[in-house]
């Protein structure tokens, strides 16, 4: 029996992750009889892809809802929706009975789902990607990353203010920066709320969703994330102890036809994968792997991904599309 097509909303579609929600769910071909586009009221009379935009008021007769506005407008609206929730923000993630979901890594965790799921953390998910498969091979126990994150992660608004700021710069004009710091040609610690731990929220989100996706509480994780003057293409560097020895031969072999995976070496040239590289792409970009000779059984490995993409937007249509 054919499925009946399904009304489908996004809900900050006015947003960089919101616009790339709709464009994939049209290129996509996901099976919707209807796409309805929902924003702020200031932002109605825009259209995204030709769909016109309106202004959030109730989600009756939605089947399926992307929220994309951020953890406010999850918080309001998604406890009393009676549709299926696919959340990009944080507001659910940590929820014990909220499956939070890369659909590579944890598909399983959709049958338990009960309306609503979480889409990770977009630094997280980048390196999860090529991870996951060495865990399950040689047992992660620690984890130490730096994350260089792109402007796109703090959402379009930010990405405006790279482009702008950067122009002025190159044209050696005044320009009133909203940061408390310079951001063209600059780079700042991630400016999450700081915790009396000395760790901001965005680091701390990486330990509990890398946990919480991995099914596995004794993975320790220390992150130093960083915001770095790129559009929208996070990158990963990470040190990782695992439980079990290993060989190169057997980290390549085990990532080489991973799902949303590439590897990406040229080692003649001492190139691997940068910002541009993954810019616009689908897939996780991974390479530089190599073994840590300051510790027993631990590899160092660089992972790059497009944070709007399989960091954010694309992740959540995989999401419905595995459903």
């Amino acid at each position: 029996m054919r499925q009946k097509k399904k009304i489908v909303a996004v809900i900050g579609a006015t947003g960089a992750v919101g616009q790339e929600i709709v464009r994939l769910l049209i290129e996509r071909q996901f099976p919707f009889e209807k796409l309805r586009c929902f924003a702020s009221p200031k932002s109605v009379g825009q259209k995204i892809h030709s769909i016109p935009v309106e202004a959030l008021e109730n989600l009756e007769g939605i089947d399926i809802a992307f929220f994309c506005a951020g953890s406010a407008i999850s918080k309001q609206w998604i406890p009393n929706a009676k549709c299926l929730c696919i959340d990009s923000s944080s507001a659910f993630r940590m929820e014990a009975s909220v499956p939070l979901v890369i659909p590579e890594i944890n598909a399983h965790a959709l049958k338990n789902h009960q309306g609503l799921i979480a889409s990770p953390n977009c630094a997280a998910t980048i390196l999860l990607m090529p991870l996951f498969a060495l865990h399950r091979l040689f047992g992660v126990k620690r984890i130490v990353t730096s994350t260089y994150q792109a402007a796109s992660g703090a959402g379009a608004h930010l990405l405006r203010e790279l482009q702008a700021e950067t122009s002025a710069f190159l044209e050696n004009r005044p320009y009133q920066h909203t940061l408390p710091y310079p951001y063209a040609f600059n780079l700042y610690p991630h400016n999450s709320a700081l915790h009396e731990s000395g760790y901001v929220e965005e680091e701390v989100k990486m330990l509990y969703e890398t946990r919480k996706i991995l099914e596995d509480d004794q993975i320790q994780l220390s992150a130093t994330c960083v915001r770095v003057p790129v559009l929208r293409a996070h990158s990963v560097s990470a040190n990782v102890e695992f439980k079990r020895p290993f060989t190169l031969d057997a980290i390549y072999c085990a990532l080489n036809d991973v799902p949303g995976l590439k590897i990406f070496e040229e080692r003649e040239r001492n190139r691997f994968a940068t910002p541009i590289d993954a810019t616009g792409k689908n897939e996780v970009f991974c390479g530089r792997f190599r073994i840590d000779p300051s510790q027993p059984n631990t590899l160092e490995f660089w992972a790059v991904g497009d944070q709007l993409l399989k960091g954010a937007a694309l992740n959540a249509v995989q999401i419905a599309e595995s459903l």
